[in-house]
C-alpha cells in the first residue's frame, strides 16, 4: 500500500485479517499527513449510493470494534419540500438494503436537534447509529491493529517509481530508501494518486478541490452538548457537529477552487493552505439560516484543505487494467472516514478472492474514457461536481463545465434541424444559448 491515510491504513487491515503475512505501507509523511488530518470526523451512512451506503455501513461497526466510534445520531434535514421528497425516496432505498432510517416531520427533527430554527423546516431522516471519530485517533488505531495482524507500516518513505517486468506487471516499489520487490501495489495515495499511477503509465482522473471547514466558539446561552447528533442541511449546503460547546461545520460553496491540476508537490503534507474567507461566508449564512445563534459567535480557525475529487464523485477502486497487479482506492470526493473502511474491506476481497461482495461496477477504476485524459477536463467535472455535491438535480438537467468537449460530426447539423442534446453550446456572440429550438434556462440553484 502506498498512502498512509485512513483509506491505505484500512486496505492494509483488511488484508492482514484475510490472512496476507507480507503486507507493507508505505508513507512519505506520517500517519494521516494527506487529507486525514483536515476531515472533520462525522461518518453517517445516509448516501445516494446503496453501494455507499453499505460501506458506511461496515465502517460504523469497524470503528466501533476498534473503540473510536462516538454514537450521537445523525439528522439529515429538509429545508424545501423538494429536498423532503428526495429524502423520502433515499430511505426507501437505505431501508432496502437493511439501514434503520426514520423519516421524521419538523417537530420530531426539532425534537431531536432543539437547537436547529424551525424556519423553513420540512423534517428530516434519523439513523441513530451515525455519530463521528476522531480522525488521528481512528486512523493509528487502525494502523496498530494493522500491525496486531502481521502488517508492517514504514513512514517517511517517499516512492520514486515502480518497475514492471517485461509482461507489464508490477515488479518492485523504488523508493528513496531503497527497492523492494513485490506482486501487487494499491495506490491509496490521495491527492497523490494520480502521480502514482503515472508511474505506471496508468491515467487517473482525480483533482484537488479546496474544501472549506470552520470552528467557532460556543454562544453564551446556546452552547452545545458534546452528543449532539450530527446534522446535515443540504439545502443550505453545509454539514456539522459540536465541538467544545460550540460547532465545527463545513460544506460545499458553488464556487469551488481546485488546484495543482498538473500534480500535487511531494512536499505538501498536513500542512493547512490559505483559508477564503469571503468565499466561505456563504457557508456561514447557511449554518446561521439554520442555527441562527452562530452569526454572533466568534471564530476559532477556518481551515482550507484540498481533497481528491472525481469527475462525476465516486471512488476510483479495483485493478487498474494492463498493468496487473496494480490497484486503486484513490478519489474518495469527500467519502474518506465514512467509506474507508467499507472500500479497504471491499480492495481486499478483490486482490485475495477475485471478486468483492457489493457492487463496484460504478466506482471501477477503468470507467472513464480518453475524454478525461486532459487534465483542464478533470478539473471541470470535478469542480462541478463538487458544487452540486448537496445539491438537488433535476429531469433534464445537464453538467455544464467542461462542455462540450467531444461532439459527433452530426451535432451543429442535428442543432440546424431542431434536435434537443441536452448539451449547451457556446453562441457564436454571446454567452450560452440553445438547446436545439430550446433555450437553456438554468435552474435555481445554478444561478446562485
Amino acid at each position: 500500500m502506498i498512502g498512509g491515510g485512513i483509506t491505505g491504513c484500512s486496505v492494509a487491515y483488511h488484508l492482514a485479517k484475510a490472512g496476507w503475512r507480507d503486507v507493507l505501507l508505505l508513507e512519505k509523511g506520517a500517519l494521516t499527513s494527506g487529507s486525514t488530518c483536515h476531515a472533520a470526523g462525522l461518518v453517517t451512512q445516509f448516501n445516494p449510493s446503496p453501494t455507499m451506503m453499505r460501506f458506511r455501513r461496515y465502517s460504523v461497526e469497524l470503528y466501533r470494534e476498534l473503540g473510536v466510534f462516538d454514537t450521537f445520531g445523525s439528522l439529515r434535514m429538509a429545508s424545501s419540500e423538494e429536498s423532503l421528497a428526495e429524502l423520502r425516496r433515499g430511505a426507501s432505498r437505505a431501508r432496502g438494503i437493511g439501514l434503520d432510517v426514520e423519516v421524521l416531520g419538523p417537530e420530531e427533527a426539532l425534537e431531536r436537534l432543539p437547537a436547529a430554527s424551525g424556519d423553513s423546516l420540512f423534517g428530516g431522516v434519523w439513523i441513530a447509529d451515525d455519530g463521528c471519530v476522531d480522525p488521528h485517533t481512528a486512523t493509528h488505531t487502525l494502523a496498530d491493529a494493522a500491525r496486531g495482524l502481521g502488517a508492517r507500516i514504514e513512514t517517511g518513505t517517499l516512492v520514486t517509481g515502480i518497475e514492471l517486468d517485461d509482461r507489464g506487471a508490477v515488479a518492485a516499489v523504488l523508493t528513496d530508501r531503497g527497492r523492494i520487490e513485490t506482486e501487487h501495489v494499491v495506490n491509496a495515495c490521495g491527492i497523490w494518486a494520480p502521480q502514482v499511477s503515472a508511474m505506471v503509465g496508468a491515467f487517473t482522473p482525480s483533482v484537488p478541490v479546496d474544501h472549506q471547514h470552520i470552528a467557532l466558539m460556543a454562544v453564551p446561552g446556546h452552547e452545545l452538548p458534546r452528543d449532539m447528533p450530527c446534522f446535515r442541511d443540504t439545502d443550505n449546503l453545509v454539514y456539522g457537529r459540536s465541538e467544545a460547546g460550540g460547532v465545527l461545520f463545513g460544506g460545499y460553496e458553488p464556487d469551488p477552487v481546485a488546484r495543482w491540476v498538473d500534480g500535487v508537490p511531494w512536499s505538501h503534507s498536513s500542512a493547512n493552505l490559505p483559508a477564503d474567507e469571503q468565499r466561505f461566508a456563504q457557508l456561514w449564512a447557511g449554518a446561521a439560516r439554520r442555527f441562527p445563534f452562530l452569526e454572533d459567535a466568534g471564530m476559532v480557525t477556518l481551515e482550507c484543505h484540498p481533497d481528491a475529487m472525481t469527475p462525476d464523485g465516486n471512488p476510483l477502486l479495483g485493478p487498474v487494467p494492463g498493468v496487473p497487479g496494480f490497484w486503486l482506492a484513490a478519489g474518495l470526493s469527500l467519502n474518506g472516514f465514512g467509506g474507508a473502511g467499507g472500500i479497504g474491506k471491499t480492495i481486499a476481497e478483490w486482490m485475495t478472492t477475485g471478486e468483492t461482495e457489493l457492487d463496484t461496477h460504478g466506482m471501477r477504476a477503468w470507467r472513464f474514457g480518453a475524454a478525461y485524459h486532459t487534465p483542464a477536463q478533470v478539473e471541470a467535472s470535478g469542480r462541478e461536481v463538487y458544487r452540486y455535491y448537496y445539491r438537488l438535480r433535476y429531469p433534464m438537467d445537464a453538467d455544464l463545465w467542461g462542455r462540450p468537449n467531444r461532439l459527433s460530426p452530426l451535432h451543429v447539423r442535428l442543432q440546424d434541424l431542431g434536435a434537443v442534446c441536452l448539451l449547451p453550446v457556446a453562441s457564436r456572440s454571446c454567452g450560452w444559448v440553445g438547446l436545439g429550438r430550446c433555450e437553456l434556462k438554468e435552474d435555481k440553484g445554478r444561478e446562485d
